[in-house]
């Protein structure tokens, strides 16, 4: 049987006073010309012909009064300060928006699946958004899976009042975070509950780039004229970067930006590719997809938890035999900076790495 999803993209309209908009198809061919540089190029790759991209970006010239593109003979066509903006506006209403989007878009795919009486298993999952956590609904096609974006430690009490199935968490390797490991510790019962290994991925800082203001290390941001976008402060990653500057010796206070923040990690690295910041901390596939530079900080762990009677679910089992498929494993090749050699393998909580280390 064919699987029916329903999938909620976000959107924003630019309206002038006469009802004019934007046609959404601008925004694909903005961002093939600032990859590819060449109209041509960047018209074959959003699937349309030059003389249409090459009107599409005549009608909205005229409509904001000045160009989106500039095209010079022997030097390619290269994105305007506006063009720019428009590019950036849209990456960053995607960033901010997908992962309650996701959220909403997995809601109503099961009580349809219920409607259809659709007879798959199904699997609920509650987890911190990430790039490798979003390749799920892509590959678990013969399981209904409700996935819901949430903080690790949401997750983690959604796993315990039966929410969920699986609660999704990342831990770094190698460095302790007392207070956020206390609190796992209090949600993580190593009697009834297993690790189902995930991934790993490296964290670290997103800049422009080549890295014009030649920014190495955490300290680096506490120099003149460095602008910092921060995480949301209940997330893994704030968590993370919070204890890196702390073990460092780095006042928060000195940090310009320190307060500003987003909301995921693709949020960050379009924050940073907009030029409103220098420097993001995040992990590496943020920044290559928006074109950054990115210095490695450390590796963190993405784990899957699950009641030990869980492991007996069908659903489970499958979703198991999913990650550790080598179909799951290429798809996870393609993301800079993450590995997924352990995926699926089984775990106590003992020998999750750190774990019982305060």
């Amino acid at each position: 049987m064919t699987t029916k999803r329903i999938q909620i993209d976000p959107a924003w309209v630019f309206r002038d006073e006469a009802g004019n908009t934007l046609d959404p198809q601008l925004f694909r061919l903005l961002a093939e010309i600032h990859q590819f540089k060449k109209l041509t190029s960047a018209a074959k790759a959003a699937g349309i012909s030059y003389r249409h991209g090459w009107n599409l970006l005549n009608k909205w010239a005229d409509f904001f009064g000045t160009e989106l593109v500039r095209l010079e003979k022997g030097r390619g066509a290269t994105l305007t300060p506006l063009g720019e903006k428009l590019l950036w506006a849209e990456q960053r209403v995607m960033a901010r928006c997908q992962p309650q989007m996701a959220n909403l878009a997995s809601e109503l795919n099961v009580e349809i699946q219920k409607a259809l009486v659709n007879l798959t298993p199904l699997l609920r999952i509650q987890a911190s958004h990430g790039y490798a956590v979003a390749l799920l609904p892509q590959v678990c096609i013969n399981l209904q899976l409700d996935l819901q974006y949430s903080s690790p430690l949401e997750a983690l009490a959604a796993l315990n009042r039966d929410a969920c199935d699986i609660a999704g968490f990342h831990m770094p390797t190698g460095i302790v975070i007392p207070q956020l490991l206390e609190r796992y510790q209090q949600l993580l019962k190593p009697r009834s509950h297993k690790v189902i290994r995930f991934i790993s991925r490296q964290q670290g800082l997103m800049v422009a780039k080549n890295n014009p203001l030649q920014i190495e290390t955490l300290s680096d941001l506490t120099r003149s004229g460095v602008r910092f976008i921060n995480r949301q402060e209940d997330s893994g990653t704030r968590a993370l970067f919070d204890q890196l500057i702390c073990n460092e010796g780095i006042a928060a206070a000195n940090i310009d930006g320190y307060s500003n923040r987003e909301f995921t990690h693709s949020a960050v690295a379009a924050y940073v590719a907009s030029d409103m910041a220098d420097a993001g901390f995040g992990v590496e596939q943020a920044a290559h997809q928006f074109g950054l530079g990115f210095i490695p900080i450390c590796s963190e762990d993405y784990v899957f938890v699950c009641h030990q009677k869980n492991l007996k679910k069908a659903a489970v089992n499958q979703f198991i035999d999913i990650i550790k498929s080598e179909a799951f494993k290429q798809k996870v090749q393609t993301l800079a900076g993450y590995k997924s050699e352990l995926s699926g393998t089984i775990e106590t909580i003992e020998e999750l790495s750190g774990f019982m280390t305060l």
